[in-house]
C-alpha cells in the first residue's frame, strides 16, 4: 500500500494532520546544514515539530541535540535524488508523524564557478538531480497525502538567481528558474486550501555562498539571523499565497 493510500483509507493520517497544541509539523529537506538547519532550530524553539531529512547521518545526529524538545521530532536519512528513497520517506513519515502541515524543499547544491562549457557533465547533472528532480520527487510522494483534506503549504526554495542570470553559475540558475516555473505550474493543479510557493531566501552566508563569493560571503547575514524572519514568513503562508514568488 502506498503512503497516499494509507492516508486516504485510515483515520490515522487524517487525525494527525493538525499541528497538535497549536504547533505545525514541518518537513524540511536538507535539514542538516545551512538554511535548513537554521530553520529547523528556529521552528523547534517556537514549539513546532520538525520532520527532517538529509543524506548525512552524523549531521542529523548532531542536529538532534540542538532541537528543543528533541524527542518530538523525526530526523531521517534520505536521498531526495532517489524516487524510491523519497517514497520510503513518505511512508515512514506518514506512519510515525502523519501528514506534514508544511513542506520546505530546501535541499540544494551548486556548481563550482565555471563557464557552462567548462562544467563537467556529472556536475551539471548533480545540480539538476538535487535542485529540480529532488523537489519533484518530494511533490510526487507528498502532495497526494495532502489532497484528502485539501490542506498543506509547500515552500520550494528558489533564489535571486531563479529570477535573473549570473555568469559562472548557469547550472544553478537554470535549476532555480525551473523551480519558479514548476511552482507556478503546480499551483494551478492544487485544490483551494493548498498552496505552493517559490521562496527566494535572499543572500545568506552559507557554504554555497562561499563557493561563489569566497571570503566576501562573510559580509552577509548568518543563517540563524535569517531563520527568525523566514520562520515567521513561512508560518503565516496560507492558501491565498498559492503560486506566489516571494522573498524573505
Amino acid at each position: 500500500m502506498t503512503a497516499a493510500a494509507a492516508v486516504a483509507g485510515s483515520s490515522f493520517g487524517l487525525v494527525n494532520r493538525g499541528g497538535g497544541g497549536g504547533g505545525k509539523k514541518v518537513l524540511i529537506t536538507g535539514v542538516s546544514r545551512g538554511l535548513g538547519r537554521a530553520l529547523a532550530v528556529e521552528l523547534a524553539k517556537r514549539g513546532h515539530t520538525i520532520i527532517g531529512c538529509s543524506r548525512t547521518q552524523d549531521k542529523l545526529n548532531a542536529l538532534t541535540s540542538d532541537l528543543a524538545s528533541s524527542d518530538r521530532h523525526l530526523l531521517l536519512n534520505a536521498d531526495i535524488r532517489s524516487d524510491s528513497s523519497v517514497a520510503e520517506l513518505a511512508r515512514e513519515v506518514t506512519e510515525k508523524k502523519g501528514v506534514p502541515d508544511i513542506i520546505v524543499n530546501n535541499a540544494g547544491t551548486i556548481n563550482q564557478n565555471n563557464k557552462i562549457w567548462e562544467v563537467p557533465q556529472e556536475e551539471f547533472d548533480a545540480v539538476i538531480d538535487t535542485n529540480v528532480k529532488g523537489v519533484t520527487n518530494v511533490l510526487r510522494h507528498f502532495i497526494p497525502l495532502m489532497l484528502p483534506n485539501k490542506q498543506g503549504i509547500i515552500v520550494n526554495m528558489s533564489s535571486g538567481w531563479g529570477r535573473s542570470g549570473a555568469a559562472l553559475v548557469a547550472p544553478y540558475c537554470a535549476s532555480k528558474w525551473a523551480i519558479e516555473g514548476l511552482s507556478r505550474s503546480v499551483a494551478k493543479e492544487l485544490p483551494d486550501g493548498m498552496a505552493i510557493i517559490a521562496l527566494n531566501p535572499g543572500v545568506i552566508h552559507t557554504d554555497m555562498l562561499s563557493s561563489c563569493f569566497g571570503t566576501s560571503a562573510s559580509l552577509y547575514q548568518a543563517p540563524d539571523t535569517w531563520a527568525v524572519k523566514a520562520a515567521t514568513m513561512i508560518l503565516n503562508l496560507t492558501g491565498a499565497d498559492n503560486g506566489a514568488s516571494l522573498t524573505v
